[in-house]
């Protein structure tokens, strides 16, 4: 193995994605794209993080890098590795043609929802009711979610469900990220998230929560009318703030000044509407690494729900399994402290032949079940487009 981590001329973001292999680490964004081989050292945890890419730092003139992903359970071990090589290049522009999309093996799929649809409605009637419940004053907000469990007939071919997902959302934040195995075969998270947890350069200090959603719809009238109709709607308005005054007060600790807009803004993903808030700030201390910025802030209220404590717990009663990764973060730290991290949705748990797929939603005192249902249903698209399982729905 190298002594240090090499840093390899940038490339563009085709070649990177054509030089992407299973184990590698994946990630881009509108600031740039990143490809990381090989094992130089392996993370115990985040608080670990500085000291290992100080102790690896490269040759002068470059910089080591650590990449990896953070589980939801805060408790539970991260994935994080400092890359033997990393390759940058740019960030990839809409409407460029700079990737494309590849033809997934033809095979059949069998596709196992866990809970059933009629249990996660359940679920969702007994958070409301948690919600309305005299016992639980505090909690605000609870994120229940759904995992469909995919098993194809031959290995899913990580490497096209990736170039897939950078193809269809050039905006996003696309990522691939080795997870520990049971076995020989690689075990891979991927996904294409529109949510950036936070990004650090220098003094300057971005997060940008997504909390409200909508399907978007096929003919353009209507879907502008349901953009316009998540904007107006009291509920998703009420979760959207939730999520924003919680970043806000995980940040003001390390900011001597936030900006933070008065009204969400409308966005768009190649399936969903969600409601979106770019805070942006000045961290009073420049070396404070994005990753100590990150685990302050998960898990966000968008994706657990607030208070923290007993969103977790009410989590661990309504959902039928573990969540692993997803609703964790993904992202990377270089040796200066900046970095970019994101929140693990629209994401796929891929292990040889099995995809395990996740999708949630907020719930409120008057969220409607079947509107909840019908919001995993439509987030799920993005893999299942990706997988070329899409007649799954």
């Amino acid at each position: 193995m190298p002594r240090q981590c090499v840093a390899t001329p940038a490339a563009t973001v085709t070649e990177l994605l054509d030089a992407y292999r299973p184990r590698d680490f994946f990630f881009t964004s509108p600031s740039g794209s990143l490809l990381g081989q090989g094992v130089l050292t392996t993370v115990t945890g985040v608080d670990d993080l500085s000291d290992a890419l100080h102790a690896t730092a490269a040759e002068p003139g470059r910089h080591a890098v650590a990449v990896g992903a953070l589980p939801f359970n805060r408790t539970a071990p991260a994935r994080l590795v400092i890359p033997a090589t990393v390759q940058r290049g740019p960030a990839i522009m809409p409407g460029t043609g700079a990737t494309r999309a590849r033809r997934p093996r033809n095979g059949t799929w069998t596709a196992t929802p866990v809970p059933d649809p009629a249990a996660h409605t359940a679920a969702v009637k007994r958070a409301v009711a948690l919600l309305a419940s005299p016992d639980s004053t505090r909690l605000r907000k609870v994120v229940l979610a759904r995992c469909l469990r995919l098993t194809s007939s031959h290995d899913v071919d990580v490497a096209a469900v990736l170039a897939n997902l950078a193809q269809a959302n050039p905006g996003g934040f696309t990522f691939a990220a080795d997870l520990p195995a049971p076995d020989s075969r690689p075990r891979t998270l991927v996904g294409a998230s529109p949510e950036l947890l936070v990004a650090k350069h220098g003094r300057a200090v971005v997060s940008r929560p997504l909390a409200g959603s909508r399907p978007r719809d096929t003919d353009p009238t209507r879907d502008r009318e349901r953009g316009a109709a998540l904007l107006a709607s009291a509920k998703d308005r009420a979760e959207h703030a939730v999520v924003v005054e919680a970043i806000v007060e995980a940040l003001r600790p390390y900011c001597r000044s936030l900006d933070v807009p008065d009204e969400p803004q409308p966005v768009t993903t190649p399936t969903m509407w969600h409601l979106a808030t770019q805070v942006t700030g000045e961290l009073r201390d420049p070396r404070t690494p994005v990753h100590v910025l990150a685990q302050a802030l998960h898990p966000t209220p968008a994706v657990c729900g607030y208070p923290t404590d007993q969103a977790y717990a009410a989590i661990a009663e309504l959902e039928p399994f573990d969540r692993g990764f997803y609703t964790g973060a993904v992202g990377y730290t270089d040796a200066a402290g900046d970095g970019e991290w994101v929140v693990t949705i629209r994401c796929a748990d891929i292990h040889g032949a099995t995809a395990e797929l996740f999708a949630g939603g907020g719930i409120m005192p008057d969220s409607d079940p079947e509107a909840e249902l019908a919001e995993t249903t439509a987030k799920f698209r993005t893999l299942l487009l990706a997988l070329g399982a899409d007649q799954l729905r």
